[in-house]
């Protein structure tokens, strides 16, 4: 009987649902740039995503290119989920934390079900986590697993605050998790500390260390919310700290370290310290080309909030982009001018739909605006004959150095221009007067986005924005029309002399203009503005405060180049 029963649950096991596998992947300290590059494959692999922290199903989607679910309308079906299923692993239905036990039934239910299951974990799995015991459930429950470890807070923020826990004169480093056991006098030595949950306790402790006798003068850092734009960090001794903490009001999650390392902040400081670091810069673009200016802003330490304001669409009629293609290949043109990026892409997806490709302008001269113009040509294989000079990249700098038109030479003296519905009728113009005859063709169409949500208009209204970055004259006339004026105190930078006269027109006045017309530029003197206004605040010993936090009833005229 005994053996009959046991081949009957043998044969129940073999045709049962395969044991998924289970990744412990540590999310780092906060910076979803420090995920590694282990994390994202297995992320992008996943089946299920069992989150930790309130932000981890954010994080994911942001680097996974997946969009946030939105909620169907009344009477519209629940779109299909994108991307892998969340289940959060950090509190359960009743809003409460879950304990790791509850945690690890979790995952082994997920993994049991076949699943691949990433279990997302703040810092690292292995170190101030609860991945050791959940591995272990995992284990005994016969699942495979593996750990991919994360960059862990305890260096990671500290390096941040610009604190380096070993140095040539102090070698020794503790890691110290904090609890109301701990026996302080055995730190009391000038080994550098960094405390884990140490925040709430700071005050107690360093009266601990001090009894202990560490000196009152000894130099103490905490910084909260570490490696994002939220950082911020107290700096102060054991014998004031408490005060400090308390009046700069430091709650979880922060890392506290102690020890000489940390006046070394002063000369080492370098994330807080970015020109634009925290700043929330509003970015009214195409949806195509946000992505770049943001990443740009990213890297001065701003927070980028990208607001559609204007939507790219294909001509309504179509039949004259037709015509003119068809006159290119055919032989109609002897030039063929691109004034923008989008121009290109809306005569690449024609050929597409043709089914040409870039030998169609075998003997056909090429214009480019601009740079960023001429590369969108040259990744489709494509090199200008013609670009203006990098100190006038716009139509009137392309006019500066086209050729007049010599009947002896030029055996057409037809130009293509595929443009936006909206373009200006100076390049036309201009080329007139040279001699040539122009077909301006509608390309493409700039339609006015939908309105933000009423949040982000509130926010631009009543200044929570630190500064918008206008990149061309629609930009302004759209976002205005879609979400109201920028408030007062909010720093206004525009591209170049045209979109800086439209802002002007619109009320606004310009603190910063570009120097030449290329999101590098505009991102570099937005940048140097802050530097500048950072250097201002700290030289006055004034504290370090951004656009948002003051409320002037005016600003001067004034602009930064």
């Amino acid at each position: 009987m005994t053996r009959a029963k046991t081949t009957e649950q043998t044969a129940e096991h073999s045709s049962a649902t395969p044991l998924g596998w289970v990744s412990f992947v540590g999310s780092g300290p906060g910076d979803p740039e420090l995920l590694t590059v282990r994390a994202i494959d297995l992320l992008k692999q996943a089946d299920v995503v069992v989150t930790e922290a309130p932000e981890h199903a954010s994080m994911v989607r942001g680097v996974l290119g997946i969009p946030e679910p939105v909620e169907p309308a009344e009477g519209e079906e629940t779109p299909e989920p994108v991307g892998p299923e969340f289940i959060d692993g950090g509190f359960g239905v009743d809003g409460q934390p879950l304990a790791n036990a509850a945690r690890a039934k979790a995952v082994v239910k997920q993994a049991k079900l076949g699943k691949r299951v990433v279990r997302l974990m703040t810092g690292d799995p292995f170190l101030y986590a609860s991945g050791p015991e959940e591995a272990q459930s995992c284990a005994k429950a016969g699942i495979g697993f593996e750990i991919v470890p994360g960059v862990s807070s305890v260096s990671a923020v500290p390096a941040y605050a610009g604190i380096p826990l070993t140095t040539k004169d102090h070698q020794e480093v503790a890691v110290v998790t904090c609890n109301e056991k701990i026996d302080w006098s055995q730190y009391a030595d000038n080994r550098t500390l960094v405390l884990l949950s140490g925040v709430g306790m700071i005050g107690d402790i360093a009266k601990e260390l001090v009894a202990a006798g560490r000196s009152a003068k000894t130099p103490v850092a905490i910084t909260r919310v570490g490696t994002t734009t939220e950082q911020s960090t107290v700096e102060s001794t054991l014998e004031n700290i408490a005060v400090d903490a308390r009046a700069a009001r430091m709650a979880p999650p922060a890392i506290v370290v102690i020890g000489k390392v940390v006046s070394l902040r002063e000369t080492l400081s370098w994330f807080e310290t970015k020109p634009l670091f925290g700043w929330r810069v509003l970015v009214p673009r195409t949806k195509e080309q946000a992505p770049a200016l943001s990443l740009k802003l990213k890297g001065f330490g701003a927070v980028p909030e990208e607001v559609p304001t204007i939507s790219v669409e294909p001509p309504r009629n179509p039949q004259q982009m037709d015509k003119a293609v068809r006159g290119l290949v055919e032989g109609r043109y002897n030039w063929i001018a691109f004034t923008s990026i989008n121009a290109v892409r809306a005569v690449r997806e024609k050929f597409d739909e043709y089914g040409l490709d870039c030998r169609a302008f075998s003997g056909l001269k090429i214009a480019a605006v601009g740079e960023k113009t001429g590369q969108a040509l040259e990744a489709w294989g494509l090199r200008p004959d013609l670009v203006p000079n990098t100190d006038n990249q716009s139509a009137a700098g392309l006019l500066e150095v086209w050729p007049e038109y010599d009947a002896d030479l030029d055996p057409i003296n037809r130009v293509f221009l595929p443009r936006a519905d909206i373009a200006t009728e100076n390049l036309i113009a201009g080329l007139v007067d040279l001699g040539w005859e122009c077909d301006d063709v509608t390309a493409y169409r700039t339609v006015r986005a939908a309105p933000p949500p009423a949040p982000t208009r509130d926010a631009i209204k009543t200044g929570k924005f630190d500064a918008v970055v206008f990149t061309s004259s629609s930009t302004v006339r759209n976002l205005v029309g879609i979400a109201g004026k920028p408030h007062t105190s909010t720093v206004i930078a525009a591209i170049g002399p045209a979109t800086a006269k439209t802002a002007e027109e619109h009320g606004l006045r310009v603190d910063v203009m570009s120097p030449e017309p290329s999101i590098e530029a505009l991102t570099e003197a937005l940048a140097a503005f802050g530097a500048a206004r950072r250097a201002s605040l700290v030289e006055q010993g004034l504290p370090v405060t951004k656009p948002s936090d003051r409320r002037p009833a005016s600003r001067r005229r004034s602009r930064t180049s």
